[in-house]
């Protein structure tokens, strides 16, 4: 199992930038044979589904964005691939809401799908607050 902690959240105005942080241990995530090559970034509103934002394949390092973040977010790992970076910038009111990082293992294809049901362990979430 691994463990996930979020950090980096906040208020910041519109325009503006934040980075989240995720820390990642476990017995199992590190290896280089570690199933979980799925790493990702989510958020969900309240009322409403947990979307997928950004997600990293750890071993090829392809990267996948939603549409309403590409461009203005780059989701990235350190070298020793133990912590997770949301690089956000252009803030906007829209991007309020509570963002979480997660890991999977369907990482078979090479690539991280921002589907969150193939993701199995999940951080406790930080909030982001965009204001005008």
């Amino acid at each position: 199992q691994v463990q996930l902690v979020e950090s980096g959240g906040g208020s910041v105005q519109a325009g503006g930038s934040l980075r989240l942080s995720c820390a990642a241990s476990g017995d199992s995530y590190a290896d280089s044979d570690s199933s979980y090559k799925c790493m990702g970034w989510f958020r969900q509103a309240p009322g409403k589904e947990r979307e997928g934002v950004a997600t990293i394949h750890t071993g090829t390092g392809t990267t996948f964005y939603d549409d309403s973040v590409r461009g203005r977010f780059t989701i990235s790992q350190d070298g020793a691939k133990n912590t997770l970076f949301l690089e956000m910038n252009s803030l906007k009111l829209d991007d309020t809401t509570f963002y979480y990082c997660a890991a999977g293992r369907a990482g078979w294809r090479g690539w991280c799908s921002l589907s969150p049901d193939e993701y199995i362990s999940w951080g406790q979430g930080t909030q982001v607050t965009v204001s005008s």
